[in-house]
């Protein structure tokens, strides 16, 4: 590749924003970074502006503009804020490649903003997809833009089926590590602590990203986002634990076959992997040694124990209105039980309670999506309140 390929990063400070920054820096000859959309971690987001030196920066509030245009006073760095800056920085016409990892349905807009201007979008924002899976391919036929999967999981099925046709895939398995509570009993969960929830055994991740793994809800949502990135029908999406992480999903073929995609437990591999697609560059990691994994586990979840595993089936299966009603009850309920105004076990009741008293109905645009958002958060608030 001869060309240098510029990229705008959507929640640079984030986790996943992190990690592809030190991707770039380790594949500087490749990539420039030409946009950073964050939150209100003005502090990290200033030392990647003078490391990187991007033309473009977006912050969440007014305030920190303000501060950062003042921190780089003399410079030729533009400085915006709220949810339109973060659109702007993700359809610049110099943009080759978008990075979504804003977490949350705060990443829907800017996602689409970068879609419709047609770029490759390197995509670790998952419940955009969940909400919204129907429109963003409907966007994707329409301005001839390309989604290339973060999470390792869909990173490992987009692998898997390169050179596949999809006629022929009988099931879609993704694994899930099981979190830090897969070998606890419903007992010992009533009694868990936001902290020991944050206390991954395998991965590094965000906070709400963390805890939806110790909840599930997080490969709940996944397989919602399969079901859109691939085309599969609900039928051909299933999931397994694996707490070795080793193996991040498997395709079983018509014939018998199945394919899996192995790697170690880092997410810069499938960053790398999104941003190069679709060329390949030398590992920043060592190899998997398969002589020191000790073992390849695989168990069926419990979804007594996991309830939110079970809830996001049904709306996987029932999709309409209720993928959304989901993933705005489990925001609410997530940063609920990190604030400890509810309990471990109480996430998976109030999300159960907002669903089921959800009124499904048919989703046909943007509108709909926000307004089933806001309805549902203001229903799941109520949920709480009435608990605490």
């Amino acid at each position: 590749m001869d060309k240098m390929v510029n990229i705008a990063i959507l929640g640079s400070t984030g986790s996943i924003g992190r990690s592809c920054l030190e991707v770039i820096e380790k594949l500087s000859h490749r990539f420039r970074v030409l946009g950073l959309a964050a939150g209100r971690n003005t502090g990290l987001l200033e030392k990647q502006v003078e490391r990187f030196k991007p033309e473009i920066v977006s912050v969440e509030r007014k305030e920190e503009a303000e501060a950062l245009k003042e921190k780089f006073k003399g410079s030729s760095l533009r400085v915006t804020y709220s949810q339109e800056g973060a659109e702007e920085v993700a359809g610049l016409n110099e943009n080759d490649t978008v990075v979504s990892a804003i977490t949350g349905i705060s990443g829907l807009r800017p996602t689409l903003a970068a879609l419709k201007a047609g770029k490759k979008i390197a995509l670790a924002n998952k419940e955009s997809m969940v909400v919204a899976g129907p429109l963003i391919q409907k966007k994707v036929r329409e301005f001839g833009s390309q989604i290339i999967p973060v999470d390792s999981e869909h990173s490992g099925v987009f692998q898997c089926l390169a050179k596949e046709k999809l006629e022929n895939v009988r099931k879609v398995i993704l694994t899930a590590s099981g979190g830090p509570f897969f070998r606890s009993s419903s007992q010992e969960m009533m009694n868990i602590t936001p902290e020991e929830a944050l206390n991954h055994p395998r991965w590094k991740m965000g906070r709400k990203v963390t805890i939806d793994s110790a909840t599930l809800m997080n490969k709940g949502l996944e397989l919602i986002e399969a079901r859109w990135l691939f085309g599969l029908e609900p039928g051909k999406l299933g999931m397994l634990i694996h707490p070795q992480s080793i193996v991040h999903s498997l395709v079983e073929m018509n014939d018998g076959s199945v394919l899996a995609q192995l790697s170690p437990t880092d997410m810069k591999i499938p960053i790398q992997y999104a941003l190069t697609y679709p060329e390949r560059e030398n590992a920043l990691l060592p190899s998997l040694d398969l002589t020191q994994v000790r073992s390849l586990e695989f168990f069926e979840p419990d979804m007594d124990k996991f309830p939110l595993l079970k809830l996001a089936r049904l709306a996987l299966e029932e999709g309409a209105s209720l993928p959304v009603a989901l993933n705005a009850a489990n925001e609410v309920a997530v940063a609920s039980f990190l604030k400890k105004e509810i309990s471990f076990v109480e996430i998976a009741e109030v999300v159960s309670e907002a669903v089921e008293s959800h009124k499904k109905r048919e989703i046909s645009d943007l509108d709909d999506i926000f307004s089933v958002d806001r309805e549902t958060r203001l229903m799941t608030q109520n949920i709480i309140k009435k608990r605490t």
